[in-house]
This record gives C-alpha cells, sequence and structure tokens, in this order.
C-alpha cells in the first residue's frame, strides 16, 4: 500500500510538472482581436481556452485585416489571428509562408466566408427583375443616398478592411458612377450596421458590401446579388483587391478562405497548445447563432465567447484533450 502511495505521489508530481513546463513553453501570446464581431468572439474563445486550458498568458491586440498582417508579416507580431481572410493577402501570405514568418493553420471558418453586394429581401421581392449587381445600379432611384436622397448610394466596407479596396475597384469596373450612384464610406463597421438597420427601419433601398456569417444577416433578410461573371481569381489577385488598380474588371467575390495564422515564433513557444490551434474550427450557423444572442443581448466579444463555450461543450471539447477541457469549464 505504501509502495502504491508513493507511486501515485510521484505520478502526480510529474503530471504537475508537465503541466507547468507546459505553461512556461505557452508564456506570453498575443491575439489579434479584429474588429468585426465573429472574429472579436473567436479571438476570446482562444484567449480562454489557451489561458484556462494551457497556462498561456494572452494579450489582446486590436486589429484590422491589413494593419494585423502586416504587423504579423513584417514584426513578427501578434502571434496568433483567429479569423483572417487570407483571400485578402493570399499573395504576400503564400511568400511569408514559403519564407516560414507565418504558418496557416485550421480553417476557422469550416464553410468558408461569403461575401459580396446586397439588397434587402424586401426590395428584391418588390422588384423581382433586380438578379444581378447591374440590374440594380439601372434603378439609382431606389437606393436613396443617407444624406441627399436625391442622389444613389453605393455604401462601402468599414476602412482598413481590404473588401474597402474591391468594393471601390468594383464600383469603377461597374461604372457606378455614370449611372448616378456616390460611393458611400461607412466609416466602421458599426456604421455600415446602421446603415442597414436605417434601410430596414425606413423600408428604403439599400445596396452595398456585406458579409456572412452575422448577427445583420440573421436580424435583417438581405439578398446577395450576382455579378453576372464567374470569380477570376488571377484578376482579383492582381488587381480587384489591390488598390488604386488602375483599370478594374467587374468581378464576383470568392467564397472566402479563413484560416487562422501564427508567427513562427508562436508556433515554437506554444508547445501542445498548437495542436489547439490547428484543429479548432466552426460553421457559419453556428456563429451566426452566437452573434445573434451577442447583439440581443447587447453583450462583449468576452461575453460570447463564454456564452459559447457554455452552450457548446459538445463541439468546442472536440478540439482539445480532455484534461483541458475540464480546466476550461472550471474556469467557466
Amino acid at each position: 500500500m505504501k509502495k502504491l502511495l508513493a507511486s501515485t505521489l510521484f505520478a502526480t508530481g510529474v503530471f504537475a510538472l508537465a503541466g507547468s513546463v507546459q505553461a512556461a513553453d505557452c508564456g506570453d501570446v498575443s491575439i489579434a482581436e479584429m474588429n468585426w464581431a465573429s472574429a472579436g468572439v473567436a479571438a476570446y474563445v482562444d484567449k480562454i481556452i489557451l489561458e484556462s486550458g494551457y497556462g498561456c498568458k494572452v494579450t489582446m491586440v486590436t486589429g484590422d485585416t491589413m494593419p494585423t498582417f502586416a504587423s504579423m508579416n513584417e514584426k513578427g507580431e501578434p502571434d496568433l489571428a483567429p479569423e483572417l481572410w487570407v483571400n485578402s493577402v493570399r499573395v504576400p501570405l503564400d511568400a511569408a509562408i514559403g519564407e516560414g514568418r507565418l504558418i496557416q493553420l485550421a480553417p476557422l471558418l469550416s464553410d468558408g466566408g461569403v461575401e459580396g453586394w446586397w439588397i434587402p429581401k424586401f426590395l428584391a421581392d418588390a422588384h423581382p427583375d433586380i438578379k444581378t449587381v447591374q440590374d440594380a445600379l439601372t434603378h439609382p432611384e431606389l437606393f436613396p443616398a443617407p444624406e441627399d436622397p436625391s442622389k444613389a448610394a453605393v455604401h462601402n466596407c468599414p476602412s482598413g478592411w481590404n473588401c474597402q479596396i474591391s468594393t471601390a475597384n468594383l464600383y469603377k469596373a461597374l461604372g457606378a458612377k455614370d449611372k448616378g450612384f456616390e460611393l458611400i464610406d461607412t466609416g466602421s463597421a458599426a456604421g455600415l450596421d446602421g446603415s442597414i438597420a436605417n434601410a430596414f427601419e425606413k423600408k428604403t433601398g439599400w445596396i452595398g458590401y456585406y458579409w456572412a456569417p452575422t448577427a445583420i444577416l440573421g436580424k435583417y433578410e438581405m439578398v446577395k446579388l450576382s455579378f453576372g461573371v464567374e470569380h477570376d481569381k488571377a484578376n482579383w489577385d492582381s488587381c480587384t483587391a489591390v488598390a488604386d488598380c488602375p483599370d478594374p474588371k467587374v468581378n464576383s467575390y470568392p467564397v472566402s478562405d479563413v484560416y487562422s495564422v501564427v508567427t513562427k515564433n508562436f508556433a515554437e513557444k506554444a508547445g501542445v497548445a498548437m495542436d489547439y490551434v490547428k484543429v479548432r474550427k466552426w460553421d457559419n450557423q453556428t456563429v451566426g447563432k452566437v452573434l445573434a444572442w451577442m447583439d440581443e443581448n447587447q453583450g462583449t466579444n468576452e461575453d460570447a465567447a463564454k456564452h459559447f463555450l457554455e452552450t457548446y461543450p459538445d463541439l468546442w471539447t472536440t478540439w482539445v484533450a480532455p484534461d483541458v477541457a475540464e480546466k476550461v469549464k472550471a474556469d467557466l
């Protein structure tokens, strides 16, 4: 019995030591908290799991697609971008991966991200002839600019996002200005959401860039319009997604690859925490439900992350070892 007790105590000590080494290996980690909801929630899911389950010390860093990628590529920080829409930076990202600076991991959105130009469903129902963006642009009277209803407007996406570049290039390629449309800068994600909410409240037309998964598209029924052409990846990479492209062509948004990207330094220091980041993914339907809860309850990114962990244990516990899952649950 004494021998059994001694061996048990020794084993316990070994596992405790392993746990402390694991925590030391992980060390300080910086995570990009992008300024759109799904990415912000994902960042806090990672923060909670890495801190509670793996003993990391996590710092959140405010980010946008382009500045965050540039910082990771050039400075090696932040360590982790949980939700990077890689189509926006495919060429330089491939170069960074090839040169060993960055590592692309699991596709965070298992069914990809959807981008495009949308109109309210109530408008599409009232005007069944509008099937494409080109159709919509023949009806400037249906899409009044918020500041001057005598003019029409296409709503751009927030400053600092690559979709601001692609929307501007498509606006130019479609000749929207000559058709009476201004390109409206919404300024922020909140401004873009507010413009949609205002259109539904007033039952007025709206056209512009948006993406899924989002709480807004769960709350307001929108219809994504076709650009009438197939996605041309080569032209997208060389022009549509490039600022100030001199001669943009009409193109369609791809179904976006949305991956987690880490720096080489993170991969070297994170230890077994890398096993988690390599496999965790969620689907758009789940994300939409979490974001809808967040919107309805006026929750923060951290609130929504805790709601996800409390509500969907059958999903996230498959990403980690059982002992890690129990540590996370104990801290919720």
